[in-house]
């Protein structure tokens, strides 16, 4: 078995998802795949079960760069990227700061 390395996306996309259908995104490597990811992440984070797994690539933006007026004018693209959707059937994660900052409150 790969170790496998994800790191959760704190997005305001990702906090509604955690909300609303108990789905979390994660940062994960361009080879891992969904079997690789499932157990990633019921290892990584204790008392969770994951239900499924949806991965999506995203390609790197075309970008332009030059290194003085006329010399090495270009284009180039930024690194791809993988993205996890990982919907979980039993626990919880702590990636939002919620439950603190309501208790603080009171």
């Amino acid at each position: 078995m790969k170790l496998t390395l994800v790191t959760p996306r704190a997005t305001e996309k990702a906090y509604r998802l955690i909300t609303v259908q108990n789905t979390y995104i994660f940062d994960v490597p361009l080879d891992a795949n969904k079997q690789e990811i499932k157990d990633a992440v019921e290892a990584q984070f204790d008392k969770t079960k994951v239900a499924s797994v949806t991965t999506l690539v995203q390609s790197g933006k075309s970008i332009r760069f030059n290194r003085g007026k006329r010399r090495y004018p270009g284009t180039t693209t930024r690194q791809d990227t993988k993205k996890a959707y990982v919907t979980l059937s039993e626990g919880k994660i702590k990636v939002f700061d919620t439950d603190e900052k309501k208790e603080e409150k009171k």
